[in-house]
C-alpha cells in the first residue's frame, strides 16, 4: 500500500541514479525532486520544504574522497539546522559517513543500495521530520502563552519574601522533584506552580491543573486514575485519568488537603510504582509526570496523621514552598496594583491615572486578607468606576468604611470606663467626625502618622 505522503529531495551527479530514484520513491512519497548539480541545492531548499534530503557524497568525475559532499553537507546544515539529511557513500566508505554525521547528517545509504533499506530509511527520516516539526510548534505556541499571559499568570514582586520564593522556583524548577505549595487563598499557588513547570525540562509538554476541591469525592479515582468501560454507572466509554493525560508533563492538584485518605493511599502507591491502575482495569499503566500540589492547609494540620498520610506528605513536598500573603509583602503592593491598573485600564480602553498619595497609603497599610485576587479585583473595580483624576482611597474596596453617622453633638470620650479598646474607638471616630473624614487631619489630631490611623480603624472595622 503505498505511504503517499512525505517530501525527498535526491541530489546525485549521476541521471541514472536520479531517475531510478524516482521510480522508486514515488511509489512511497508524496513528492519527489531530483537535482543532478549540488549548487541547485540551496536555490530549491528556498523555494521548498522537504522531510529529508538524499545527498550524494562525490560529484566531480573521478572524485571519491566525499570531500565535495562534506562541504555542501555543511552548507544545507548551516542554512536549516532542523533538516534530515541522509548521505549516499560508496560501498564500505563508514569513515567517511561517520564524518558526515558528525557535521549532522542524521544517516547513511551506500550504493549500491536496497530497495527496501532505502525507503524504510526515508520513511523513517520523514517520521522523525514530523515528530520535530509537532515539537517546534508545540515550543512555538508555548513561547506564544508565555509572552501573552494574563495578568494574573505574571509573578510580580521585589520583596524579601517573594525574593525567597523565586529562589526556590529557579532552583527546584530544572529538577523533577515533587513540590508542595503552601499558602492563603488567593495568594497565586497557581501560578508560582506554573512558573515551576516553564523553568523545568518539560516546558514544551503539557502542564494539567486539577482543583480538587471542585471534584465530587465520588468521582475522585476516575478523575486521577481514569475507568473502564462499564466499571460503574455512566461509565459509557473508557476514558484515561488526568495523570495519564499529564503523560511527560506536569500535574498540578490544587488543594490536595481535600484528597480522601482513602484516595491519598492509591495516589502515594501510584507515586512511588509510577503506574495508575484505572478503575475497572486489571492491569496498571506507567506514567512519566511531575508532581506539583498546593493546598491553603496551614503546616500545623498538614501534619495530623488524622487528616493526611504523612509518608504521602514527605513523597509530595521533597521541596516545599511557603508564598507569603499579601500582608508580609507590602512592598510589592504598589507594583502590583500599577501592573494591573496598566492592564485593566488597557482592557476597559481608558487612560491610566496615576495614584494619589493618601490611596498609596491605604493600600500599603490594608492587611487585604484576599490577598492578590482582591487586589485585582479591586483594581478593576476602580478602574471601571473612578471619577477623578487621580485614584484616591475610596477608590477601592477597602473594608474600611466612612464611619456611621452620629447626632450633631459630639461624641464624649468614656472616661468612666478602662477599656482601652473602646477609649481608642470612640476617639477614631469623633477626630474622624470632626474633620469630615479627611484622613490626614484626623491623624494629626490624633498624634498619630495615617498609616497608623488607617490599621487603627480596620481593627475597628470603622
Amino acid at each position: 500500500m503505498t505511504d503517499n505522503t512525505g517530501t525527498i529531495l535526491v541530489v546525485d551527479d549521476d541521471e541514472d541514479i536520479l531517475i531510478a530514484a524516482r521510480l522508486l520513491l514515488k511509489r512511497h512519497f508524496a513528492n519527489v525532486t531530483t537535482a543532478h548539480r549540488p549548487d541547485q541545492i540551496l536555490r530549491i531548499l528556498e523555494k521548498n520544504t522537504f522531510d529529508a534530503v538524499l545527498l550524494d557524497m562525490n560529484f566531480s568525475l573521478g572524485e571519491n574522497t566525499g570531500d565535495e559532499g562534506l562541504s555542501w553537507l555543511k552548507q544545507i546544515i548551516d542554512h536549516d539546522p532542523t533538516i534530515i539529511v541522509i548521505v549516499i557513500t560508496a560501498h564500505g566508505g563508514v569513515a567517511l559517513a561517520v564524518e558526515a554525521m558528525k557535521i549532522g547528517a542524521t544517516d547513511f545509504i551506500t550504493k549500491p543500495w536496497q530497495n527496501e533499506k532505502l525507503v524504510s530509511t526515508l520513511k523513517t527520516a520523514v517520521s522523525l521530520n514530523k515528530s520535530r516539526r509537532e515539537a517546534r510548534t508545540l515550543r512555538h505556541k508555548t513561547r506564544e502563552l508565555e509572552q501573552s499571559l494574563r495578568p494574573d499568570e505574571m509573578i510580580i514582586g521585589e520583596s524579601g519574601p517573594m525574593q525567597d520564593v523565586m529562589s526556590l522556583i529557579y532552583r527546584a524548577g530544572p529538577t523533577d522533584a515533587n513540590v508542595m505549595i503552601l499558602g492563603e487563598n488567593g495568594v497565586g499557588k497557581e501560578l508560582i506552580a506554573r512558573e515551576l513547570h516553564r523553568q523545568s525540562r518539560r516546558a514544551d509538554a503539557i502542564f494539567m491543573a486539577v482543583d480538587l476541591g471542585a471534584i465530587n469525592e465520588s468521582l475522585f479515582e476516575s478523575e486521577l486514575f481514569g475507568h473502564k468501560k462499564g466499571a460503574f454507572t455512566d461509565a459509557r466509554e473508557d476514558r484515561i485519568g488526568r495523570m495519564q493525560a499529564a503523560e511527560g508533563g506536569t500535574l498540578f492538584l490544587d488543594e490536595i488537603g481535600n484528597l480522601p485518605l482513602t484516595l491519598q493511599t492509591k495516589l502515594l502507591t501510584a507515586l512511588e510504582r509510577r503506574q495508575v491502575t484505572p478503575v475497572g482495569a486489571n492491569k496498571p499503566v506507567d506514567i512519566n509526570i511531575r508532581l506539583i500540589s498546593a493546598t491553603n492547609m496551614a503546616p500545623e494540620r498538614l501534619a495530623e496523621d488524622s487528616l493526611f498520610r504523612q509518608d504521602l506528605r514527605f513523597r509530595l513536598n521533597t521541596v516545599e514552598i511557603m508564598v507569603p500573603p499579601l500582608r508580609n509583602r507590602t512592598a510589592d503592593i504598589p507594583l502590583l496594583m500599577d501592573h494591573f491598573i496598566r492592564h485593566y485600564s488597557r482592557k476597559y480602553q481608558q487612560t491610566p491615572r496615576p495614584m494619589s498619595p493618601a490611596a498609596l497609603e491605604a493600600l500599603t497599610c490594608y492587611s487585604w486578607p484576599g490577598n492578590i485576587r482582591e487586589l485585582r479585583h479591586g483594581a478593576e473595580r476602580a478602574v471601571i468606576l473612578a471619577q477623578g483624576e487621580m485614584f484616591e482611597p475610596w477608590d477601592f474596596p477597602l473594608r474600611v468604611g466612612t464611619p456611621a453617622p452620629v447626632a450633631n453633638e459630639e461624641v464624649s470620650l468614656p472616661l468612666n470606663t478602662l477599656n482601652l479598646d473602646m477609649v481608642e474607638r470612640t476617639a477614631l471616630e469623633q477626630a474622624i467626625k470632626k474633620h469630615k473624614g479627611n484622613i490626614s487631619h484626623a491623624a494629626r489630631e490624633l498624634g498619630i502618622t495615617r498609616a497608623s490611623l488607617y490599621r487603627r480603624m480596620e481593627k475597628h472595622g470603622l
